[in-house]
């Protein structure tokens, strides 16, 4: 499988159209009281160029052979709760995924549901909003096999995922998640996801940066309004795709 040729959403970012906002963000600068909402505009059109002219349904992202594979300890392991504490979050002794919000069957999954469900399995190339790149497996259920047990209302336009780390939450567009390599993960490099990559389940898609990939689940939350996110209430755009 190869990417479609022509102009990335990288290669739109280095023609300064929307890197502004990307700078600032990465940066931790809003731009004050009088930019602020200029980079914030600029950030929406980011998303809508990123949403309707790169964006594809049916574009997948290239697999690689598992022998290019990153070394497990060349792999970044990273948690909001790490990088304030120094140790990873813990897990919730009755922790369970809800998938709720604007459904009409709202579900409880434990990870044995989960790991009895059609699976998914890719070894793809992670992007990292930091410039890094690495390569792994991921093995999961495809988020569009859980929409289905849930059956969304028609007015759902989004999803909301929650984590148990330090609030951590994204917010993704219907199509993105639907894509059918956006996956609820569950094993990482053939072996059950550890707590450093975000156990017992975190979402997955090779089409999106990793700060739009959460970690550490607990809830799937199907919404009317844009929900937000740690990173993208800070600046970050709020589409992230790659």
């Amino acid at each position: 499988m190869t990417d479609r040729p022509g102009l990335s959403r990288r290669d739109f970012l280095r023609l300064g159209i929307v890197a502004p906002v990307s700078l600032a963000a990465a940066c931790g600068w809003d731009g004050g009281p009088e930019l602020e909402p200029r980079l914030r505009a600029i950030s929406r059109l980011n998303d809508w160029v990123g949403e309707k002219i790169f964006f594809s349904p049916t574009r997948l992202a290239r697999e690689y052979p598992v022998a290019q594979r990153t070394p497990v300890m060349q792999f970044p392991a990273y948690s909001i709760a790490h990088n304030l504490t120094g140790a990873f979050p813990a897990l919730p002794a009755d922790w369970g995924l809800e998938v709720g919000g604007l459904v009409r069957t709202p579900v409880r999954l434990t990870r044995a549901m989960l790991e009895a469900m059609p699976r998914v399995s890719y070894t793809v190339k992670h992007h990292c909003v930091e410039g890094w790149t690495a390569i792994a497996t991921w093995t999961g259920v495809p988020v569009s096999a859980v929409t289905q047990m849930v059956q969304p209302r028609p007015e759902a336009r989004y999803l909301r995922f929650d984590s148990f780390d330090h609030q951590y939450s994204n917010g993704w567009d219907l199509a993105s998640a639907m894509h059918p390599q956006t996956i609820l993960a569950y094993a990482w490099n053939d072996r059950p996801l550890t707590i450093e990559h975000g156990a017992p389940l975190r979402l997955y898609s090779p089409v999106k940066l990793g700060y739009k990939l959460t970690k550490y689940l607990t809830a799937m939350t199907f919404t009317r309004e844009r929900p937000g996110g740690y990173w993208e209430d800070q600046g970050y755009p709020w589409l992230g795709g790659i």
